[in-house]
């Protein structure tokens, strides 16, 4: 994984206030920490951060004006839940050739059999690789795969120097049957009437009337 330069600000003020005043300016409060440090409060630009943390686990190399360089992964993004900008960012420290262990997504490629239901029970898994060369994520096929087929942690293509950080039995994909029609009909029926819903039955077609001819005198 490439590095991705971001330059930022030292921060001496904290706050609400003080947060509120960065965002306007468009930056990012954040924090280092790890290694046993002193936390370090710094300001990051709000575009390039985004940009950035586009990419699941992006190894970040911080340089601090007038000060170091950090190489850091992102912990925890905190995020507007309206308008989605960037509020705040918690970033770790890491060395080069330090393992760490991180999630990545599991994504699936090719189709199971007809009539089969994929369901993805784990869409990451926690590995364990180095720092600067943790893995995207990792691609398994379900290409022809049938009704019971499984696959577990142990089965997942890992690239070199990425181990599992979870037990190997834990289940990642299932291969079910498909429900029909009428299947998925009666549990949506079953859970209506648990909540205590009824359901309205269609009224039956009025039938035709007569016409009513005119009594002849």
């Amino acid at each position: 994984m490439a590095e991705v330069k971001i330059q930022a600000e030292a921060r001496t003020e904290f706050g609400k206030g003080a947060a509120r005043r960065i965002r306007r300016d468009n930056k990012v409060p954040a924090v280092l920490y790890g290694h046993g440090s002193d936390p370090v409060h710094i300001t990051l630009p709000g575009h390039d951060t985004m940009l950035a943390l586009k990419t699941a686990n992006a190894l970040l190399l911080i340089e601090v004006a007038g000060g170091e360089s950090h190489l850091a992964l992102p912990k925890q993004v905190q995020r507007d839940p309206i308008k989605g900008f960037i509020e705040h960012v918690d970033l770790v420290m890491v060395r080069r050739g330090e393992k760490v262990q991180v999630d990545i997504a599991v994504h699936l490629e090719g189709e199971a059999v007809s009539d089969t239901l994929v369901v993805l029970e784990q869409p990451s898994v926690l590995v364990e690789a180095e720092a600067t060369h943790i893995p995207d994520g990792v691609t398994v096929s379900i290409e022809g795969l049938d009704v019971g087929a499984q696959i577990h942690a142990s089965d997942l293509p890992l690239p070199a120097g990425t181990t599992l950080a979870i037990e190997p039995d834990t289940l990642i994909v299932n291969i079910t049957q498909a429900q029909t029609a009428e299947q998925l009909d009666a549990e949506l029926a079953d859970a209506e009437a648990e909540a205590g819903i009824d359901r309205d039955e269609p009224e039956a077609p009025a039938e035709a009337e007569e016409p009513v001819s005119a009594a002849a005198e």
